[in-house]
């Protein structure tokens, strides 16, 4: 499950980043220097509220989490990698523009946004993991119920396995072999 709340950080960090170093060229409205500290004061804020955002419903969830059984599908690490990434690959290029655009306004300000929700991803993936690593058990979202998102409306609670399942380790990173 922390693989899901993972996959999403990376593009959305690069895609900031690079929003973010395109921006600062645009002089933008309220300047550069003033742009810079809004978008780092932005970056934390949203890192912040990203990581912080559903944490509720996914301790409640871990916490109530069933045990996995032969009927379930765990898929691999890659595999939902894959898959997380190709349902972002429709708005991200819009949030990119978005960001870009913004520079005219506050320079490097939309792209700091966009590297924070990747921050705060990375974050409560972390968090995750240490959970996971607590309670010496992996967490896992049925691969039908993962459509919505790792605790979207669909997701009726979380499955557990051992530590040793699977091919990712706690917290969503890929294991060592």
């Amino acid at each position: 499950m922390a693989v899901a709340v993972r996959a999403g950080a990376a593009p959305l960090w690069w895609a900031g980043v690079l929003a973010a170093g395109a921006g600062i060229w645009a002089p933008g409205l309220t300047g550069r220097r003033i742009g810079v500290w809004a978008g780092a004061a932005l970056f934390l804020l949203t890192a912040v509220a990203v990581a912080l955002v559903r944490r509720r419903r996914y301790t409640h969830f871990a916490g109530c989490g069933t045990r996995a059984g032969r009927h379930d599908v765990l898929q691999d690490r890659r595999v939902t990698l894959r898959l997380r990434r190709r349902a972002l690959r429709r708005w991200l290029p819009a949030a990119f523009a978005v960001a870009v655009g913004s520079s005219f306004a506050v320079p490097a300000a939309g792209g700091a946004v966009l590297a924070g929700a990747g921050a705060g991803l990375w974050a409560k993936a972390v968090w995750i993991g240490r959970a996971e690593r607590d309670g010496d058990t992996l967490l896992w979202v049925r691969t039908d119920w993962l459509a919505g998102g790792p605790v979207g409306s669909r997701v009726k609670g979380f499955r557990t396995t051992g530590i040793a399942a699977g091919d990712a380790a706690p917290g969503g990173a890929r294991r060592r072999r």
